[in-house]
């Protein structure tokens, strides 16, 4: 009789046995699987994040050169002072081959003067007109502000009105806070005023948007902090008017926007040969990615040492199953033997059986898997946002540089005024980026699947049918 056929009539016979077996290898695939397909989401995962945050470079000043001419300083109290950038060198970088925008950022600081600000517990934000080294409002001065970091990530989002553009360039348009706008009862279309921290001067700034923040962090400026909700965003020009004349053509830091995550390298560079590298540094914003590939990297490794240990913990319980079948079943096998069947064909007899019962196993596993791997997949992401939470809040420590969505307008203005500006220029404080692993079963992962559950039930069968080839049919019958 075919060994097929046997294998067949075995598995039917014994329903029990047959059905034990299912759901025993079902529970091993669907691990198997579930591990299998975490990997692959994390990967896709990381692959996302590469492509929405790391097609961008920031042009900034040297800090570096910077802390070095400090301590040449003879000065008692030198003070860290950085060079602003010229636009005339960032429209070398714009010009080059796969830019496609760039966004200028210009950051000080004002005193209310029409309006009062918003007061904080731990700084001084008093009524309009009040004057201090740092002002109560932050100016953050841009391009265009769908171009900034906290309105990407949706951050701040534009409630009323609009946002600000190039068209708003040489113009004293501002986007103000909802807050702001509340507690002072101005609407989009008012006109405000704001007064240097130096001196008595006094703009009038139109609001032609409003903003809404879901951040909580308090912005430092100087000794003091103020409320997020004191942030108003205006053209570079306007930011740089404030400041005075020296910074007119100039920017704290300006973002490049690369049409390709693969052209940043080739981008970079190029750049770096059309720069003053001792005053510039031009770096990829890739915090955001790492912070992700990181989160992902931990996640992957997780996930293969699932399916490694399942794998052979499954091994070794089905290889425990088989040896109790053939046990069981030495009685048919000295029959089988007697009749003169070949030793592998009573091997290739139980494989078969352990195939057939895999196939219905890949099946359940295949209609379970994704259920399985979210919810896994969902455990191992919170475990890794709550470990990446605790390590951003640890004070001092470096790694809180590396979270939050880069890109962002840098606080250099605040060094080259000697503290006039606002450290964080609108991305207040640093926020953990929520990844979601996109658990999807595909003909791929079945057909993998499929290879690793073979292999499987050939090692547990192998390891099981040792005694087969050692079995002499006399003796068994006599037994």
């Amino acid at each position: 009789m075919n060994f097929l056929k046997r294998a067949w009539l075995s598995l039917t016979a014994k329903k029990g046995r047959s059905v034990l077996l299912i759901l025993v290898t079902s529970a091993i695939m669907l691990f198997v699987l579930a591990g299998m397909l975490i990997h692959s989401a994390a990967d896709t995962a990381t692959t996302n994040a590469k492509k929405s945050v790391g097609a961008t470079l920031t042009l900034s000043a040297n800090r570096e050169t910077a802390f070095k001419k400090m301590k040449k300083s003879s000065s008692s109290k030198p003070k860290l002072t950085t060079t602003p950038i010229k636009l005339s060198d960032a429209k070398k970088i714009a010009s080059l081959k796969n830019v496609a925008s760039y966004n200028v950022t210009a950051t000080t600081s004002v005193n209310a003067k029409s309006f009062d600000a918003i007061s904080t517990s731990t700084g001084s934000a008093g009524p309009g007109g009040q004057s201090s080294s740092s002002g109560d409002i932050a100016v953050t001065g841009v391009t265009n502000t769908s171009q900034v970091s906290s309105f990407e990530d949706e951050t701040n989002k534009i409630t009323k009105g609009r946002g600000l553009t190039s068209a708003d360039k040489n113009t004293n348009n501002t986007v103000i806070e909802s807050e702001l706008a509340k507690q002072d009862n101005i609407s989009v279309g008012d006109t405000i005023k704001v007064k240097s921290t130096s001196g008595s001067k006094t703009y009038s700034l139109k609001v032609v948007g409003i903003y809404k923040t879901s951040s909580s962090s308090t912005i430092q400026q100087g000794p003091g902090a103020t409320d997020p909700a004191n942030t108003i965003y205006t053209s570079y020009t306007f930011a740089n008017t404030v400041k005075g004349s020296k910074y007119a053509n100039t920017a704290d830091s300006v973002t490049f926007n690369v049409s390709a995550p693969s052209k940043v390298s080739s981008v970079k560079k190029a750049g770096n040969q059309v720069i003053n590298n001792s005053k510039y540094t031009l770096a990829t914003n890739d915090s955001s990615y790492q912070t992700v590939k990181s989160a992902m990297n931990n996640v992957k490794s997780f996930a293969d040492k699932i399916v490694w240990l399942v794998a052979i913990a499954g091994t070794i319980i089905l290889a425990l199953i088989v040896i109790l079948m053939i046990r069981e079943r030495r009685h048919e096998i000295g029959v089988l033997l007697s009749l003169g069947e070949s030793r592998w064909k009573i091997i290739g007899q139980f494989f078969a059986e352990m195939v057939i019962v895999l196939i219905v196993a890949i099946g359940i596993a295949g209609i379970g898997g994704k259920s399985v791997g979210d919810r896994l997949g969902d455990q191992l992401v919170s475990q890794q946002s709550a470990s990446s939470a605790a390590t951003i809040s640890a004070p001092g420590d470096k790694s809180v540089q590396m979270s939050g969505k880069p890109g962002g307008p840098s606080g250099s203005g605040s060094a080259v005024q000697g503290g006039g500006g606002p450290s964080s220029a609108g991305t207040s404080g640093a926020s953990s980026q929520q990844t979601d692993l996109n658990v999807n079963v595909s003909v791929l992962n079945m057909v993998e699947l499929g290879g690793f559950g073979l292999a499987i039930m050939f090692l547990s069968t192998m390891i099981a049918s040792g005694g087969i080839l050692r079995l002499q049919p006399k003796k068994v019958l006599i037994d």
